[in-house]
Parts: structure tokens; C-alpha cells; sequence
């Protein structure tokens, strides 16, 4: 999710430093909260735009579901689960993405923006 509209994002200030990321997008997780900010930060640069559908709080877990449309045209839905330690810090977010055709759309563009970031061959 941009946070570019001036609003808090609902998870990038409370990542732990060692916290993971999981995603569809990926075959491994991505670590460190550098690497994962860096990791959404490009995202958020492959989005024409980008309409939060839903945010809501179970527990100690954050939904946070969203449509977005690639610079290709191409759309897709993101749905992200953040998890929450109980001082409000974040370990954990997984993220999921449909349909496939987008899915693989994003993954090919990020591993062309971040290889040299999060290594070789961590995107679909």
C-alpha cells in the first residue's frame, strides 16, 4: 500500500528489524526491515494506481486488502496479513496476489528492479 496520500502505512513503521515478508510473488521470504521497505517501495512504483477495499483488525492480526492497476494495464488484488507482537511491532506480513497473469506480471518487474538488492532468483 502507498502511503503516498499523506496517510500512515499500516504496517512500514512497526516492522522489527528482523522481521520476514512472504509473498506469492516469491520463493523464499525477504528479511530485515530495510529489505522489506525497499521490497514495497517497489511496488508502489509499479502501481498506476492503487484503492484500498478493506482494512480491519482481528486479534493480532491487520487485513488489508486492495486493487491495484500495473503500469501495463494489467490489474490485480493484493491482500496483505500483518501480524502484531503484543507491544505493536510487526514480524511477520504475508502478502497474496491475484490473478496469476498480473501476479507473474509484477514478479518479473520487481526481480528485474531488486535482484541486486535481495539476490538471484527470490521472484517468480
Amino acid at each position: 500500500m502507498s502511503a503516498s496520500n499523506g496517510e500512515k502505512h499500516p504496517f512500514l513503521d512497526d516492522l522489527t528489524a528482523d522481521a520476514e515478508l512472504t509473498s506469492t510473488l516469491m520463493r523464499r521470504a525477504v528479511s530485515g526491515r530495510e529489505n522489506i521497505k525497499k521490497l514495497i517501495a517497489a511496488v508502489g512504483s509499479l502501481y498506476k494506481s492503487q484503492t484500498p477495499t478493506f482494512f480491519g483488525t482481528i486479534e493480532n492480526r491487520s487485513l488489508l486488502q486492495y486493487d491495484a492497476v500495473l503500469g501495463n494495464g494489467k490489474t490485480l488484488r493484493g491482500i496483505a496479513v500483518i501480524e502484531r507482537n503484543p507491544d505493536g511491532s510487526v514480524p511477520r506480513v504475508s502478502v497474496t496476489f491475484s490473478p496469476v497473469d498480473a501476479a507473474l506480471s509484477l514478479a518479473a518487474r520487481l526481480g528485474s528492479l531488486l535482484e541486486e538488492d535481495l539476490g538471484p532468483d527470490i521472484f517468480l
